[in-house]
């Protein structure tokens, strides 16, 4: 049901500093080849998710243009009204993606794209006919990001992905202006959903700032699905880069 509650970071690079390298504004860039990210979205509609992600470059580094790999573990647990009245259909669903890709990398944009598959098991706690999207399965997956500095105080990225495996979508976009030196504020707005289940969220985001060797960014708004109406989500994501 919630298969993408939460995705993964934008990845992507520019000469500015960003959250996602930590590379610093106009200063040499280290030759990451691997990054760990980590994300958790929890909703007020009784859902809460985490994922972790690894995004290889296997030929040169993450700050040049390459190949990608990227391998991502999604887990977590949802709950919504069932059929009968009063009762209440609990769900809990874990997810593996593997996915090989490029990413192209200019003087302060980033684009990559990604194929690949997904394998999803998803159990309810009591049978609801109305919910086909329970089991296991394989499903072929693609996915792209986006990453863009219009301006050196500016920021616009997005991220979307599709698995043919019960139809599963996910799209984010946030724009941002800086507020201090590589961290990012502004709007954000994300679509997902899958055969059964589909959401929108509208909210704000504050990307970009370190605590240690890792970059953080903050989500905080208003969410609406089909089948518990208006809530609230909160999210937070880092990254380390080595």
């Amino acid at each position: 049901m919630l298969a993408l509650a939460l995705g993964t970071l934008v990845t992507g690079h520019a000469s500015a500093a960003d959250w996602y390298t930590g590379v610093e504004r106009g200063g040499q860039s280290d030759d990451y080849i691997v990054a760990f990210d980590g994300a958790a979205t929890v909703t007020s509609n009784s859902s809460a998710f985490g994922a972790l992600t690894t995004t290889i470059a296997p030929a040169g580094s993450l700050v040049e243009s390459g190949p990608r790999v990227r391998m991502q573990a999604v887990a977590g647990t949802y709950s919504y009204p069932g059929a009968t009245a009063g009762t209440r259909v609990r769900g809990e669903q874990e997810e593996g993606t593997v996915l090989a890709g490029y990413e192209w990398i200019w003087d302060q944009a980033a684009l990559a794209g990604y194929v690949g598959f997904n394998v999803r098991n998803n159990e309810l706690s009591i049978l609801d006919p109305r919910n086909p999207v329970v089991g296991t399965g394989v499903g072929a997956k693609v996915a792209a990001d986006l990453w863009l500095n219009p301006s050196l105080n500016t920021l616009l990225a997005a991220s979307a992905s599709y698995s043919t495996l019960f139809s599963a979508y996910y799209v984010r976009a946030k724009a941002g202006i800086m507020v201090a030196d590589g961290v990012f504020i502004g709007p954000e707005g994300t679509l997902l959903g899958d055969a059964f289940f589909n959401q929108w969220r509208v909210g704000a985001h504050l990307t970009g700032f370190a605590v240690g060797p890792m970059k953080f960014s903050l989500g905080v708004g208003y969410a609406h699905d089909r089948v518990q109406k208006g809530g609230y989500y909160t999210s937070v994501e880092g990254r380390a880069a080595f």
